[in-house]
């Protein structure tokens, strides 16, 4: 089982890796488009980084709701836990 930490350092490591953002102002509180700038553009390229971690097709639905990092830890924590 995956903990949410560890959710959070992947996607930490991901947005440094795919937009150059400083490692200390990814937060858990950090918004996605105010804080971190990033567009929609960026949102697909995190989403396809995030389809190869949990090995599933991410719908746009399951993302319409996700503003902030612990937005998006928390989706894919329960995507990497939920029973197959």
């Amino acid at each position: 089982m995956t903990t949410e930490k560890e959710v959070f350092e992947t996607i930490r490591g991901y947005l440094v890796e795919l937009f150059d953002i400083p490692e200390n102002t990814i937060v858990m509180d950090a918004h996605l488009g105010d804080d971190l700038d990033l567009d929609s553009i960026d949102a697909v390229d995190l989403a396809l980084k995030i389809q190869t971690m949990t090995g599933r097709k991410i719908a746009a639905d399951e993302f319409q709701s996700v503003r902030y990092v612990r937005d998006v830890v928390r989706q894919i924590h329960g995507m990497i836990n939920e029973p197959a």
